[in-house]
């Protein structure tokens, strides 16, 4: 048996494909796929233009591609024995290639019209990537979901949590929608271990796109990205169900009242216990989430239809520590040695987190093309941290002679002392949101519209510090006092009013055909800063008409800013800076995208330069897994970068890709300066109480610095594959790569970027078996599974390569003072098995 392969050489030479110009095209392409109700894909489904016998028939894996001629008006029909046929129509023109997707439905072989209307060209929109949101379930991941496909275009340093950075920017500068409302995910205070199940539940999801940039002024007030997810619409009844080791769930579709009446329901659950408890902190940790979501949709008249989205979830983190056991090497020109950090624990973490959101959209269709939704929804996010942990430790260098009774054992003591752990947080954040969008096509122009209110209520009980000795001594030490290492004790409220609006046009000019403009503002106020802010946003596509190769050009700039939420709000002390500004940065972005062939496989290549200038921004640290921001807006940044992905059937019926992504991203903070202290001979002195026996000092400018999501370089691949004799067998792997990150110790400005985190390297591999295929008349009418449909099994196993991912450090001192940073790791290899049916 052998499997299918391509080299990485090979993928090497495709990035680096040379476009050739060729003759002058008169004829425009439609391709796409066509899949049943179910969303399975089609194969031999007849393709004719319409009033002609001229046509094609749809591939093994049911995608096509189809030549008409450009500059008229051409309809396709698309057809198959026990299906509804469907007609679509399309006005394109010279060189312009539209992509589809069309569902077929099971009934009489009659024709169906269907109306067409879009925004123009999806691959003209910068910053655009559409993600296939089957591959999810299939993706071998820790936090399986549509952000672990996203991780794999964007890099990431941590498989515990469903966060991403884009370009430079945190979670935080991120927007997420699902069914045009806006998610509000919970604010932890730490993510990563203690996080739960992310909003997007991936068996319910129709359409993804993700923007990492450049996007519209219809979107909203963030700095990075955006994640537009639209739920499927239940043609007929189904599901699903999984069970595995770390995670399970379950969901139905149908309709009703004779096809007026849509429902769409999904239950969740994960317990990471087994993941978690490989890690270097032994103990009893029980971290479960589970959630419930519900899409109903009913059309009680033509041209009316009112949607409900709720979901209810639930998040318990508990973990009672036992002993940590932590080993790093240290090699100098002075010094090499095995430093072990022991720790024994006593007490318990115990940390709740609970969201619910209820939204109504009604949507109004009129016959002149003006299409009016009202939408309103409700959050709700309460969060509890209770903390009580204390620690005794010992630092030292650790024996590692497997022939010495001593191996494993600290053997040469640097360090000892003891820690005491407190918190008792309570975060509850209320946000209404009520809106009206618009959309109007007129000729060459699509006209969008917005408005927005919104109204947070926000209370946040803070009470944490934590408690140091080293050696004897309370640090910091100061003699007469005890002092705790660190201190928050808050009880905020704010309430905060919002009005966003937006205004934008996607048009043609008719002289231009083959140039696609957007154009749109938008404007964001709100009554606690009094501030209004205005983005203008503007892209372009363009299409070579006399090209052979199928590539389009496309590029944007604009104004992206971002008004505080609240975090943002909270300074280090937890007190609040409620005359906060919005973040403001202007953006260009410029790339090309490139579709061809590799042998009879489509591929398609995208590259996209881009640069962010940043001013009024409010810089944060990392503090182990969780933001802690400086409340202030104290910093200018910037970032500038290539992105580059390819995508397709590198093996023939199964999705690859291969991303690759050059960034680089720094701050300047506003007063970031310290002194150097020397001594009377002019000697530096780099220790003791230096302003106290020094006789001189120079202050130094620190300037422009590494920002904490400085990755310069990000890899990400999702390559799939089967035995060429047997298809019910496939293999899914999943590769991230990226360059070490700048670490700063907290509270510190000439030690910010002091340390290093290394290099990030993962790999997640996945293999699946079909267990039952789609074909039911293939059973026989006594199996006792003769009412599901396809089943199969998966076992995965993460973190292939064992590699000792580094997320953060602990900083320890020894007896005479020194500081050492020992580096805190994220999970190691574990092996995951999962049952996955369908019907």
């Amino acid at each position: 048996m052998r499997i299918n392969s391509i080299t990485f050489p090979a993928c090497i030479t495709m990035l680096l494909l040379v476009f050739s110009i060729a003759a002058n095209a008169q004829t425009a392409t439609v391709s796409g796929r066509i899949e049943d109700e179910a969303g399975r894909r089609m194969p031999l489904v007849s393709v004719i233009i319409l009033g002609q016998q001229k046509g094609i028939a749809s591939t093994d894996s049911g995608t096509f591609t189809i030549k008409l001629k450009a500059g008229r008006a051409t309809a396709l029909v698309f057809s198959y024995a026990g299906y509804i046929s469907q007609q679509r129509s399309f006005f394109l023109n010279e060189g312009e290639n539209e992509t589809i997707i069309v569902r077929l439905l099971p009934g009489k072989s009659t024709l169906e019209n269907v109306t067409v209307r879009s925004e123009g060209n999806q691959r003209g929109q910068a910053g655009l990537i559409s993600i296939n949101p089957k591959l999810a379930t299939l993706n071998p991941s820790p936090i399986s979901g549509i952000e672990s496909l996203i991780k794999v275009i964007v890099g990431s340093n941590n498989e515990l949590t469903s966060q991403y950075n884009v370009r430079g920017g945190s979670f935080d500068e991120n927007l997420i929608y699902v069914n045009d409302f806006e998610i509000f995910r919970p604010y932890l205070i730490r993510n990563g271990q203690q996080e739960g199940l992310s909003f997007i539940n991936p068996d319910l999801v129709r359409n993804v796109d993700f923007y990492n940039g450049g996007y519209q002024a219809k979107y909203g007030d963030k700095m990075s990205s955006v994640l537009d997810v639209q739920y499927n619409r239940p043609t007929r009844f189904c599901g699903s169900a999984y069970v595995g080791f770390l995670d399970q769930g379950a969901h139905v579709e149908g309709t009703a009242a004779k096809n007026k009446f849509s429902y769409l329901l999904g239950v969740r659950n994960r317990n990471l216990s087994n993941l978690l408890s490989a890690q270097e902190t032994k103990g009893n940790y029980v971290p479960s989430s589970s959630d419930f979501q519900a899409q109903l949709g009913w059309q009680f008249k033509p041209g009316w239809q009112l949607d409900f989205l709720g979901n209810i979830s639930g998040t318990k983190f508990t973990l009672e520590p036992e002993e940590s056991r932590q080993t790093v090497s240290v090699f100098t020109p002075f010094y090499s040695a095995n430093l072990g950090l022991d720790v024994q624990y006593e007490g318990r973490e115990e940390d709740r987190f609970r969201t619910h959101m209820t939204g109504l959209a009604l949507t109004r269709e009129t016959k002149s093309g003006l299409k009016l939704k009202f939408l309103g929804s409700f959050m709700k996010n309460m969060e509890e941290e209770n903390i009580n942990i204390a620690g005794t430790y010992l630092f030292g260098e650790r024996s590692i002679d497997k022939t010495s009774p001593d191996f494993g054992l600290i053997v040469n003591p640097l360090g000892a002392g003891e820690y005491l752990k407190y918190a008792r947080n309570q975060l509850d954040i209320s946000v209404i949101n009520l809106a009206v969008k618009g959309f109007l096509q007129r000729k060459l122009h699509y006209y969008q519209f917005g408005q927005a209110f919104e109204n947070s209520d926000i209370a946040d009980k803070l009470l944490e510090w934590e408690y140091q000795d080293s050696a004897g001594f309370s640090l910091p030490n100061n003699p007469g006092q005890l002092a705790l290492n660190s201190s928050i004790a808050a009880n905020n409220k704010v309430n905060i009013k919002r009005l966003s609006g937006f205004l934008q046009d996607n048009f043609r000019i008719e002289k231009w055909q083959n140039f696609t403009f957007q154009a749109g503002v938008r404007y964001n106020y709100n009554d606690l800063n009094k501030e209004i802010v205005i983005s203008p946003r503007a892209g372009f596509s363009y299409t070579p008409t006399h090209w052979k190769r199928d590539i389009i050009f496309r590029g944007s700039a604009g104004f992206y800013h971002q008004p505080p939420f609240y975090r943002e709000m909270r300074r280090y002390d937890g007190t609040l800076n409620t005359d906060l500004k919005a973040q403001r940065s202007y953006q260009f972005s410029g790339g090309m995208d490139y579709t061809f062939k590799w042998g009879s496989r489509p591929l398609r290549l995208t590259s996209e330069l881009y640069y962010k200038g940043m001013s009024e921004v409010v810089p944060y640290d990392i503090d182990n897994v969780r933001l802690r921001y400086f409340g202030e807006n104290m910093a200018t940044a910037y970032a500038y970068g290539l992105e580059t992905r390819l995508n397709g059937e590198l093996v023939k019926d199964a999705e690859s890709w291969i991303s690759f992504g050059l960034m680089r991203t720094m701050e300047n903070l506003d007063g970031d300066f310290y002194y150097n202290f020397f001594n009377s001979n002019g000697e530096l002195i780099t220790g003791g109480s230096e302003d106290q026996i020094a006789v001189d000092s120079q202050q130094v400018n620190v300037g422009y610095l590494r920002r904490p999501t400085d990755r310069r370089i990000n890899i990400g691949m999702f390559f799939s594959d089967y035995l060429t004799t047997n298809k019910n067998f496939k293999v899914y792997l999943q590769l991230l790569f990226g360059t070490n990150l700048p670490f700063n110790i907290p509270g510190s400005v000439k030690y910010r970027n002091a340390l290093e985190i290394p290099a990030y390297l993962r790999a997640d591999l996945g293999f699946s078996y079909q267990l039952l295929s789609d074909n039911k008349a293939d059973r026989r009418s006594h199996h006792p599974l003769r009412g599901l449909g396809n089943m199969w099994i998966q076992l995965e196993v993460f973190n292939l390569l064992d590699r000792d991912n580094v997320i953060s450090y602990q900083l320890i001192k020894d007896f005479s003072n020194n500081t050492y940073a020992i580096p805190n790791r994220l999970t190691p290899r574990l092996i995951n098995l999962k049952l996955v049916t369908k019907w």
